[in-house]
């Protein structure tokens, strides 16, 4: 459970981050996949991650402190953003560096749109982070905008892709940051690897 979760600091690059070894558990996916919209619904605390209809909003590594013990990471969405090419190559930059070379690193959120079918950027940086032995769980969003059937048949087709790639399937979680689905299983995962 979250009691508490509060805004540190907003880092450009790794050796600006937090100096101390407090556990991070951090989010990143494509620009718009609802990254902050999941983030404060996780946390409770509204406009904790700063929400916005125009892709690449989050452009710097942001800590947060949770219950004074863990650190919620928000990192650049990658994909589409209205950015120049130069600051495109340079979160490239630091965003490699953060996954690859922190130590604090404990899981990474993997957020991909529900609703869309398998996209070649998340494909292509799932096989990165399997290449990497970066530990991650994938986390399907938006799920509400979606019947059933219709989530079924996406979230069936994103597996039989993977399994061309992954002989260990990675775990997933269902979330929907609308109708605080996924809250539960997210908070119990994190509970469990801070163990």
């Amino acid at each position: 459970m979250i009691e508490s979760a509060t805004f540190v600091k907003s880092s450009k690059e790794l050796s600006q981050c937090p100096d101390n070894n407090i556990k991070e558990f951090a989010f990143i996916g494509r620009s718009n996949v609802g990254k902050s919209s999941l983030i404060n619904m996780l946390t409770g605390v509204k406009g904790l991650a700063k929400t916005s209809g125009k892709p690449g909003k989050t452009q710097s590594i942001n800590h947060f402190i949770v219950n004074e013990s863990w650190y919620l990471v928000d990192l650049p969405g990658y994909g589409y953003a209205s950015v120049s090419k130069r600051d495109r190559k340079s979160w490239v930059v630091f965003i490699d560096d953060y996954i690859l070379k922190r130590r604090n690193l404990v899981n990474l959120y993997l957020l991909i749109d529900s609703r869309l079918e398998p996209q070649k950027k998340d494909l292509e940086f799932i096989e990165y982070l399997g290449e990497n032995a970066v530990p991650f769980t994938i986390v399907f969003t938006k799920i509400d905008k979606l019947n059933k059937n219709q989530l079924a048949k996406n979230i069936a087709f994103y597996n039989k892709t993977l399994k061309i790639m992954w002989e260990v399937m990675p775990n997933t979680i269902l979330s929907s940051s609308e109708k605080y689905v996924g809250k539960e299983e997210l908070l119990a995962e994190i509970t469990e690897l801070l163990k």
